[in-house]
């Protein structure tokens, strides 16, 4: 089994942008976390970011080519405004799960409308860097995404 996870604008800034919302920890130290976890769960796991839409699109594309059995995407602020990662993950059908480290529910109006909910499983969102984790156990282990992806 392998997954995709997938990150947007901003987050190459973990630990530097906003900590009191974000965390303190870097994306290399959520990188690492997210390969040891992938270890744990015996499955393959490639973590990508980007700053670009089209970017994130044609990852989705790759998933899908290439045969990704799921993917865990933080679209970040394209959440709010990528009616193109939208289409891209409905066309493909790649099972996947949308991560927030914060609770975006919880934050500005403009971060609780997401676009690519539709074409997700279920959000993680207001789990800090675990929720990655959490996603990843959710695509890997049948029983729990059985339990809580109705």
């Amino acid at each position: 089994m392998k997954l995709y996870v997938l990150n947007g604008p901003n987050l190459n800034l973990l630990g530097v942008r906003e900590p009191d919302i974000y965390g303190k920890q870097t994306y290399g130290e959520l990188v690492r976390r997210i390969e040891a976890h992938a270890k744990e769960l015996g499955v393959e796991v490639e973590c990508r970011q980007t700053n670009h839409e089209g970017v994130l699109v044609d990852w989705i594309h790759e998933a899908y080519e290439k045969k990704i059995d799921g993917i865990v995407i933080n679209p970040a602020a394209y959440t709010h405004t990528s009616i193109a990662l939208l289409d891209a993950l409905k066309a493909t059908g790649t099972p996947t799960i949308e991560v927030h480290i914060s609770d975006v529910d919880a934050r500005e109006p403009f971060r609780r409308m997401s676009y690519l909910r539709p074409a997700c499983r279920m959000c993680i969102a207001g789990h800090g860097l675990d929720g990655y984790l959490e996603a990843m156990d959710l695509l890997v282990l049948p029983q729990i995404g059985e339990r809580v992806c109705k």
